[in-house]
């Protein structure tokens, strides 16, 4: 690798950092919000909320990797052109292919970031995060015992427990049910201990009443126990895992869907192949966004106004392909014999990255067609 080349890739590598840092900090500060408000409001720990935001970080950092190149590549680029160091480069003889090699070499190592996350980290990571939450979704003490708030796990009902010890003791208990229209009934306990029998959640009350009004003539009746079993499993709504989603799944297993895994994720044959063959299709994409940045930048050369047109439409282009990879996957999911289109958006940025580098090489061809059309 030549000196030009070293010095381009470290610039290129530095800003990608920068800007990989700053994009991962807001989409993941965006997306633990979200997760503070499901977890810390259920009742969670601090770990548990850690382990969460942790767990969404890969997915997180997959979408913020491109978008970093692209910016990097058009600051990098931009920064160059007006300290007019391309043009003392370019001036030695370097073409415009010359000049883009270092910005492939770093398109390449973005690829192989992206590799690794779109076919280990984020599948591993996903399937973690599913079966953490189905975990917490069966966690009784997360879900229904909060000291001192009185919760409503469903309509019509009202829990309250004023301390719970770390034996797993429950002292006073307020239970309200009214999910029946002809009588609304009302626990109260001293102490109170949950109990699992026969794969159902029982709260047993100790010392306590239960006060049963009848809506239809108000009449009140209240029943004293010394100890009685109330079944609040209905009150938790646990859900076990119906199965992976595609997201969990490895490549290979997204590339040879069986029926018996269509089943699972209750998609079809051809949404499988086009997930699988898109994570390759990511991992392009993070080359095509760093070379599209320079490519389109170089077109315009040094000029005293600075880029900015250049700038614009290097944007412009980037959202061509993300429309080419819209196109692409729907072609690739409606039958699973186009798995190809997935690669639409890669070879489409290619193709116009190798126009701009060729229309940057010689210019002069342009140049002589708009005068020979303002002659003529």
């Amino acid at each position: 690798m030549g000196r030009f080349d070293r010095y381009l890739l470290s610039q290129l590598m530095v800003l990608f950092g920068f800007f990989s840092l700053v994009l991962v900090l807001v989409y993941w500060i965006n997306r633990a919000v979200v997760l503070f408000d499901q977890l810390i409001a259920d009742g969670q720990s601090a770990s548990v909320f850690l382990e969460f935001t942790a767990l969404s970080l890969p997915s997180v950092i997959r979408l913020a990797l491109p978008l970093s190149a692209f910016a990097a590549s058009v600051y990098v680029t931009n920064r160059m052109t007006t300290e007019s160091e391309l043009i003392v480069v370019q001036a030695t003889g370097y073409s415009a292919f010359r000049l883009a090699r270092p910005v492939l070499y770093f398109g390449l190592i973005v690829a192989l970031l992206m590799s690794i996350l779109m076919h280990f980290l984020v599948p591993l990571s996903g399937a973690r995060l599913a079966e953490r939450q189905a975990d917490i979704a069966q966690n009784v003490t997360a879900r229904l015992l909060t000291e001192g708030k009185f919760l409503e796990p469903m309509s019509n009902v009202t829990f309250y427990i004023r301390e719970i010890t770390p034996a797993g003791e429950l002292h006073d208990i307020f239970l309200s049910d009214s999910r029946n229209p002809a009588e609304q009934v009302i626990y109260t306990a001293a102490l109170a201990f949950l109990l699992r029998d026969a794969g159902e959640t029982q709260l047993v009350m100790i010392d306590g009443m239960a006060q049963t009004l009848r809506t239809k003539d108000q009449q009140l009746f209240t029943t004293s126990f010394d100890d009685f079993a109330y079944n609040i499993g209905s009150l938790i709504n646990a859900r076990s895992r119906q199965g992976r989603s595609a997201d969990e799944l490895s490549t290979w297993e997204l590339l040879n869907p069986t029926p018996a895994l269509e089943d699972e994720t209750r998609q079809s044959a051809a949404r499988l192949i086009s997930r699988g063959h898109d994570r390759f299709s990511q991992a392009l994409l993070g080359t095509v966004a760093a070379l599209l940045g320079f490519s389109t930048l170089l077109v315009g050369g040094f000029s005293r106004f600075g880029v900015w047109r250049q700038i614009i439409a290097a944007i412009g282009l980037i959202v061509v392909v993300k429309a080419m990879e819209t196109v692409g996957l729907n072609l690739a999911r409606s039958n699973e014999n186009l798995w190809f289109t997935t690669y639409l958006p890669g070879i489409v940025g290619l193709c116009i990255v190798w126009g701009l580098l060729f229309a940057a090489t010689r210019p002069y061809l342009f140049k002589r067609r708009i005068k020979e059309a303002l002659t003529s």
